[in-house]
C-alpha cells in the first residue's frame, strides 16, 4: 500500500524547531526576500517606489528603512497584513508554520497558548492569514474545454436548540421554524485543479456565481437538487442522485464532498462554530488547504507568507477589537 503524502518525508520540510532557532537577522532576511523577491531582498519604498533606501533601526533594534528619495521611514511589513506589528518577525513565521501544519485548521485559543499571545491577537492574526489565502481566489475561473468541474452546497449555522419537552418540539427543517441565520457554502471544484467557494442564503442564489466561475466547455457534475437545473442552459451536465448511489454512470460529486468533509471536520473538531459573518473566510481557508494538500509544509508557509506580504492592510481586521469594544 502506497504511503500517504502527509506521512512522507517530502511533506515535512519545515519544523517549528527550525523557525525558533532563527536569529533576528535570519528572520529579517527571510521576510525581506519574501517581500521584495524581484530585487533579491533589496528594500523598495512603498511610498515612491525608490530602491534607494538605507537601514535606520529603531532605538530598540527593530529593523526600519529610510528612503533617500521621499525621506519616509518604512519597515519590511509596511502596507501589508502585518503592518504595525507588535510581535517579532520570528513570531509571525512561527504562527504561519503552526497554522499550515494543522491539516483541518487551527483555533485561536490553541494558537494563543502555543505562542503566548492574547486570544484577541491570535484571533485577528488567524483571520488575517485567511484573508491572505483568499487573495489567490479573486477572479479565479476553473475548468475549460474538455475539463470537468463539480458543484455542491452545504448548509452551516442557524442552529436551533430543540425544546425540552417533546410536545413543544417543532420540525426544524421547515422554514417557519428556522431563525434565518442558516447559510449555504457553495463550492465549485475542478477535478485535478483549483476550487472556488462562496456563501449564499440558498443554493438557487448561486447560479450566476457558478456561471461566472466555470469556463465554457466544462462538463459540470452536480447532484439532483433543483437548484442546479438552470445550469443545463450553459454547460453539459451530469447529475447523480445520492439516494441511489454516490457514483453512477460516470457522474459523481465526490471531490466536492471531500471539500465539505474537511470543512465540517474543522467546524466539529477545531472551531465548533464557523457560521455568521466569517463563514466565507473559513470556507476559503478549507478551499486553500484542499488545493495545496500535496505541497510540503515548508512550501505552504512560504506561499502563505508571500500572500500576506503582497496583500495590503486588512480592511476587516485592522483595529478590529477597537471597533468592537463596548
Amino acid at each position: 500500500m502506497a504511503q500517504h503524502f502527509l506521512l512522507s518525508k517530502a511533506a515535512k520540510t519545515l519544523s517549528l524547531a527550525q523557525v525558533f532557532r532563527l536569529s533576528d537577522l535570519e528572520a529579517e532576511t527571510m521576510f525581506r526576500n519574501i517581500r521584495w523577491v524581484d530585487t533579491n531582498g533589496t528594500p523598495v519604498c512603498p511610498s515612491c517606489g525608490s530602491v534607494e533606501a538605507y537601514e535606520c533601526r529603531r532605538p530598540n533594534g527593530a529593523l526600519r528603512f529610510r528612503c533617500k528619495g521621499c525621506k519616509k521611514d518604512f519597515t519590511v511589513t509596511s502596507g501589508t497584513l502585518f503592518a504595525s506589528h507588535k510581535l517579532p518577525l520570528r513570531g509571525y513565521l512561527a504562527a504561519i508554520a503552526v497554522f499550515c501544519n494543522e491539516v483541518k485548521g487551527k483555533s485561536a485559543l490553541a494558537l494563543s497558548r502555543d505562542l503566548g499571545l492574547s486570544y484577541k491577537s491570535a484571533f485577528v492574526l488567524l483571520h488575517k492569514l485567511r484573508e491572505a489565502m483568499a487573495e489567490e481566489m479573486k477572479g479565479r475561473v476553473v475548468g475549460g474545454e474538455g475539463k470537468t468541474a463539480e458543484v455542491d452546497g452545504g448548509y452551516f449555522g442557524g442552529y436551533i436548540k430543540p425544546a425540552n419537552k417533546k410536545e413543544d418540539r417543532r420540525d426544524r427543517r421547515l422554514a417557519r421554524n428556522q431563525n434565518g441565520k442558516r447559510k449555504v457554502v457553495v463550492i465549485v471544484r475542478e477535478r485535478g485543479g483549483m476550487s472556488v467557494p462562496a456563501v449564499f442564503g440558498s443554493e438557487s442564489a448561486a447560479a450566476s456565481f457558478i456561471r461566472s466561475r466555470i469556463a465554457k466547455g466544462t462538463t459540470v457534475h452536480a447532484d439532483e437538487a433543483a437548484s442546479w437545473d438552470n445550469l443545463h442552459e450553459r454547460f453539459e451536465m451530469k447529475r447523480i442522485n445520492h439516494q441511489e448511489a454516490y457514483s453512477l454512470d460516470g457522474a459523481c460529486t465526490n471531490q466536492a464532498e471531500e471539500y465539505f468533509s474537511r470543512l465540517r471536520r474543522a467546524e466539529t473538531g477545531i472551531h465548533h462554530h464557523i457560521a455568521g459573518a466569517y463563514l466565507l473566510r473559513y470556507a476559503q481557508e478549507s478551499s486553500w488547504r484542499e488545493d495545496n494538500r500535496r505541497q510540503s509544509n515548508g512550501e505552504q508557509v512560504s506561499r502563505l507568507a508571500a500572500l500576506a506580504m503582497k496583500r495590503g492592510k486588512s480592511v476587516d481586521f485592522t483595529g478590529y477589537w477597537q471597533r468592537h469594544c463596548v
